[in-house]
Formats: structure tokens, sequence, C-alpha cells
């Protein structure tokens, strides 16, 4: 039945407010369930009703909202999103194979859900918490940990996943009692909201998956392969901008805070005094008050991991003052001596001189570190000492883990839910329509010959009422038009066709009329026949008899034909054809070749007939039916089997109608000594699988034998 657009409007906005109100209920749940800090989501039973009746895509766009609307009250949910989102994925492919009516199935749903949830939110809370998120859980764990002597970590696994399949159970019977309380109508109508053309029923949906095994590569796979490479690609891309940006950031920052600190230093610094410092250490006036107040300024500066004074030698660097921890083994003494590491190397002749020099950098995929060298200097502006400030950034330890998990528990779920998009779209806009229209399409171009069957299929075609907006829209009205039209064309090619094959039987009835008046003794010799070859042929039907050879055509064929069978008489002459007494040898050699006439006659008309196929059985017939199952009959003295079956059909025929007429030789047999030839004739001149077809439907042939014959 096709929607009206108010109809479609009216089930678009039950179905939104199916996903809102699934989406409330998740929400109220998990809240109330935090505000009592019950040790239970119960955020899932939204999620897992709309996903049993409006999908995949409806069940995850309720899992990512609501997640979304509980981090505010609970910063962690928007980690678990994709789990939910996994759930609802979960949920739509048992509701689309039925399991929910099965109370195994729901059982099982429950355990998987619930182990999977358990076990993959126990190492985020771990990551993000450092321990049980429910504070009575990791209670219970220690406990049982501590009464078992079974190691924390698994009885808090054990805890998590046996909460979780609770949480899971509750969340699935709250889900199924409220589909069961609404009703039926209603679920249909938000079921079928989604489709954009006339909803197709699970077995039509198999029907075209099966049409379409033969495929190697579907639309909807092709778009989906796609969506997802494209997916991947720009989140690794943004990603990989976003890293690199925020360092280039930090970097930027790092030296600033490393000047700042540098600068700071170098002013508290008396360079009067610094060989003083050198030489007598923590003894000599004010070293302590400056060691002090550099180890201040180090504690301050973001990012500075070193901060040192020293002075520039030939051999290396001297050690005025070194900020770092007391047990750090990479601290050294005041007046230790630091050679010239590789990367200052190349700047040792400026640092003699007491030149100002750029950062010093070194770079590598474990960190990033940069040293700043800034100049202590004099009253009369000589370079006494320098403060060496080392400011750094470590990737994988300091930043990168957290990033890349935090961003990628996040971006995981509202993945599924593009990829999930990308597949409901690509299944109602282009895969399912397309699918359709092809199917319908190769019904039509497949079908049989019967016009009800092709006018069913054209309205098979119309009814799938695709309005995608788009080209497919535009295609499928389009192939609707054509189909149409096509249908039309073969009605008219049939009338013309049935029109063309009544005017050749009244030919064909015409001609073998001419014959028969010719033969003064025949009596509706043809008619006779006729009759009794369309009784024989659907005998031999009936008990399954040469299946490969009789078929709709060859019977219709035979029937239409055999008025022809003895057109050759046409060319015997009167004399002989019409002689009161029997026939002399030479004279009835005449008569025997009426058959190869026939053949001669009926294959000139195939010739300058096209389309005369159904003539090839005349011309069989007319040159073979008084040929003999033993190989004893004219005009080729042919064989069982390679005697064409239609002549062996007319020759069984065309003898009944000899035996039970009259002729101005003889008088017509009784029917019972007629039954006796013929089956005596079983198997010497009769084919005996005709002859058992004859004799199952003698009570239909003595119906054509009492019609003409009146003393039958």
């Amino acid at each position: 039945m096709k929607n009206t657009p108010q109809t479609v409007k009216k089930n678009n906005i039950r179905r939104i407010s199916f996903i809102a109100s699934g989406i409330a209920l998740n929400v109220l749940l998990a809240f109330l369930m935090g505000r009592f800090r019950i040790p239970l989501y119960l955020d899932t039973p939204g999620t897992v009703m709309i996903s049993v009746v409006g999908g995949p895509f409806a069940g995850i766009v309720t899992a990512m909202a609501t997640n979304i609307i509980t981090s505010a009250f609970d910063g962690y949910d928007l980690y678990y999103a994709f789990i939910n989102a996994l759930i609802a994925l979960c949920a739509a492919r048992f509701a689309k194979r039925g399991f929910f009516k099965r109370p195994a199935m729901i059982a099982l749903f429950i355990l998987i859900t619930g182990v999977f949830s358990g076990a993959v939110g126990l190492p985020i809370q771990w990551a993000f918490i450092g321990d049980a998120q429910h504070t009575l859980l990791g209670e219970t764990a220690i406990g049982l940990s501590v009464i078992t002597d079974i190691p924390y970590t698994l009885t808090f696994l054990i805890i998590s996943i046996l909460t979780a399949i609770l949480d899971k159970g509750i969340s699935t019977a709250i889900a199924l009692v409220i589909l069961r309380l609404l009703p039926d109508k209603l679920l249909e109508d938000i079921k079928s909201a989604g489709w954009r053309q006339r909803p197709l029923s699970d077995k039509e949906q198999k029907s075209i998956k099966e049409w379409s095994r033969d495929i190697r590569i579907s639309t909807g796979l092709r778009i989906t392969m796609t969506l997802i490479a494209s997916s991947v690609l720009i989140a690794v891309s943004i990603a990989w901008v976003g890293i690199h940006m925020y360092f280039d950031t930090a970097k930027a920052d790092r030296t600033a805070n490393a000047y700042n600190a540098a600068r700071l230093s170098a002013d508290i610094i008396d360079a009067d005094n610094v060989y003083d410092y050198i030489s007598e250490g923590d003894q000599a006036p004010g070293y302590s008050e400056t060691a002090d107040m550099l180890r201040k300024i180090k504690a301050n500066s973001i990012g500075v991991e070193k901060l040192y004074v020293v002075t520039i030698e030939d051999n290396g660097m001297r050690v005025v003052f070194d900020q770092a921890p007391e047990d750090d083994p990479e601290r050294y003494a005041t007046g230790d001596i630091i050679s010239f590491s590789e990367e200052v190397l190349p700047y040792a002749d400026e640092l003699k001189a007491g030149e100002d020099i750029g950062p010093v950098t070194r770079d590598s995929i474990t960190g990033w570190m940069e040293s700043v060298y800034y100049p202590v200097r004099n009253k009369d502006g000589d370079c006494v000492c320098y403060v060496v400030v080392d400011v750094s950034l470590r990737y994988v330890a300091d930043f990168m883990k957290g990033f890349i998990l935090r961003s990628g528990l996040i971006l995981s779920g509202f993945f599924i839910l593009v990829i999930a998009y990308g597949i409901w779209t690509t299944g109602i806009y282009n895969a399912y329509p397309i699918s359709s229209i092809a199917s319908c399409v190769d019904r039509f171009t497949t079908g049989d010959e019967s016009q009800e069957i092709l006018d069913e299929n054209v309205k098979t075609i119309r009814t799938l009422d695709i309005r995608t907006g788009d080209e497919v829209e535009k295609l499928y009205q389009a192939i609707c038009r054509l189909t149409l039209n096509q249908a039309e064309q073969m009605r008219s090619i049939r009338h013309l066709a049935t029109s063309t094959a009544k005017m050749q039987d009244g030919l064909i009835i015409t001609m073998a009329d001419m014959v028969e008046n010719r033969d003064s003794d025949t009596g509706a010799h043809i008619q006779k026949t006729s009759a009794y070859v369309k009784i024989i042929v659907e005998g031999l039907k009936r008990k399954g008899y040469y299946a490969e050879k009789i078929t709709p055509k060859f019977m219709s064929d035979v029937v239409r034909s055999a008025p022809l069978h003895d057109v050759g008489k046409i060319n015997i002459p009167d004399e002989v054809l019409n002689k009161p007494g029997k026939l002399t040898p030479e004279e009835f050699e005449i008569m025997k070749t009426h058959t190869t006439a026939g053949k001669k006659i009926l294959e000139n008309a195939i010739n300058t007939v096209q389309g005369g196929n159904y003539l090839k059985e005349a011309r069989n017939m007319a040159a073979y039916h008084h040929e003999r199952w033993d190989g004893k009959g004219y005009p080729e003295g042919l064989h069982g089997e390679v005697i064409p079956l239609s002549a062996r059909i007319m020759a069984i025929a065309d003898v009944f109608d000899a035996l039970t007429s009259p002729r101005i030789y003889k008088p017509a047999f009784p029917l019972d000594k007629a039954l006796d030839i013929i089956t005596d004739g079983s198997g010497t001149q009769f084919d005996p699988k005709c002859v058992e077809a004859f004799m199952d439907s003698l009570s239909e042939a003595k119906v054509i034998l009492k019609k003409y014959n009146e003393n039958a």
C-alpha cells in the first residue's frame, strides 16, 4: 500500500519522538542510579528498545546521545559511548533474526553484552580513575580478594562482569516490557518510517540478498568501505595535525619559559663573585642565598628540567650552580667540568667568546629537549658565565598515551555512529531501492510468456513507491514508464499473434478441407484425428513420457498441425483417391506418395513463411505417419524413436479413425474390434507408450467417436 506524504511525515515524527523517549529513559535511569549511589548504570534500556524497533542506526543515535547528556553529571560517561553503541548493534542484530522472541536467546544477549561491557569497562576505569568508579564495587572486590586470596585485579574483573550482566539484564527486561505494552501498529509505523520506499518485509529483503548473491562488491559495500576509509583518514589527519599543533605551541611556550627563567637567574647572580663561588663553594658569601633563589626559579618554571650556571673553558663547561635534586645521579658539584656535548660543540667558540647563541635543540621520537644559554655579564659588559636552562616535552609518557586513549575512546563512539549512518543512508537511498528495482526488472525480463505474469511484475515495480528524491527516484520513475509501455506493447503483440495464429489455423483447416473434399469417403477425418492427437499427447504429458520433448509449444504445434497430415493427397489422382474397390499394387504405390508429397509441400511452406516453426511438426506428421514402430512402414522405413514423436502419435489417431469410420470399400469396425487392432499393433506398428496413453484416455476418445459417428 502506497503511503501518502502526510502518512510518511506522521511516521517520521513518531520515529523521532520514539528515539527521544528512549534517550530520556536512559538519562533518567542513569541519573537516578548516580543520585542514589546504586552501583548500576541502567543507561541502555532505551538503546535496546530503539534498536529492536528502529534498527542499528537509531539505536546508536540513542546510545551516543545518552552518553553525551549523562557526561554532564558523570564526566567519564563519554568514554563508554562506544560500548553502548556496540550494544545497540548487537540488539539490532538479535532483533532482525527474531531472537528476542526466544528466552534462551534473550539470556544469551544479556550474557554477551554484560561480559563485554564489564570486561571492556574495567580498563577504562583504571585508566582514568585509577580504581573502581563505584566505591562499593571496589570495596567488595577488596573484601573478596582478602577472603579468597585471589588477586584484587581478578576479583574486581569478576565483580565488574557480574554487575554488568545484572545491569544489562534489568535494562533488557525494561526494554522488552515497554515494547510488549506498546501497540503493534505503532511499532510497525515507527519501523517503516526510515524507508524511502515501500517497506520491504524480511522475506523480500532475504529474496533481494539471494538475488544479489553473485554480485562481487555491492553498491552498499563499496560506499561503506569508502566511508570507513574516508573517516579513518580524516580522523588520523585531524589527530596528527592536532598533535603537531599542540607540540608546536608547547615548544614555543617551553622556549619562552626557558628564556624567562634564564633571565631571572642572570639577574640574581653577582657576576663579580662567580669565581669565588667556584673556589669556595657554599662557603662563599652569598652562594647559598643565590642557590636557593635559583632553586625557586626552577621550581616555578613550567617545563624546566635543569637549571645550572657554568663558566666556559677550553675543555668544557665548569659548574658554578646545579639545581638538580641531591639524589639525582646526573647532578654536578660546584667546580666539576662538563664536556661539550655533540649538540653544543658547534657553538663552543662562540661560548668561549661570550657571545649570545640561539637555543640548542635535540628532537627525537622519544622526546624533545632544548637548552637555552643566557650570558651573565659583569659591570663592564664582559660575559663571566652562562645560565643554562633545559626544557623538554616527553611525547609518549607525558602526552600521547593519555591524549590518544581519551580521544580514541570518544571518537570511536562517533566513528561507529558515522559508519552506521553511512550504512543506513546507503541502504535506504541506494542499496535497497536499486536492488529492488533491479530484481523486479530481472523478473520482468526473465518472466514467462503469460501476460498476467507480466502485468503482475509491472504492478510489483510500481508498488515499490521509491521516493529518495534523487537520481534513484528519477531512474525508478523512468523504469516504471518503460515497463508499463513494454507490457502494453507485449499485450498488443500477443493480440496480433493471437489473430495471426487464428488466421494460420483457418488456413490450415482450409487447406485440409480442400484435400478432404476431394476424398469422398473421409467424413470429418481431420477434426477427429486432431481430437485424437490432442487426447494422446495430453495422456503422454500426464504420464511423464517423453517429458523433455512434450513442451507446451510442442503440444500446441502438434494439435494445430494435425489437420495437414494428409495434405499430400492433393497430388493423388481422383481415380486412385476415390476408387471404391481395393487398390492394385501400382495404385497403392501412387497412394503412398502422398507422404512424400505432403513433406515437400510443407517444406516449401516452411521456407516461404518465416516464423512458421509449427509447420515442422506438420511436415513430420505428413511425411511419417505411415511409418511403423518395427520399421516396416513407408516412405523411409524408419523404426522406433527414430520416427518423429508427432508422427507416431498421428499414426494411432489416423488408424483408429480409419477403423471406426465407414469407407467406400468397407464398413466401420466395431469399437472393440478397432481397439483390439490398436492393442495388437503396440510394439510392432505403434509406439507402445502412445498406445498406453490412448487406451488410458479411452473415455475421451469415445466422446469424440460418438460426436462424429452416429452408429458408435
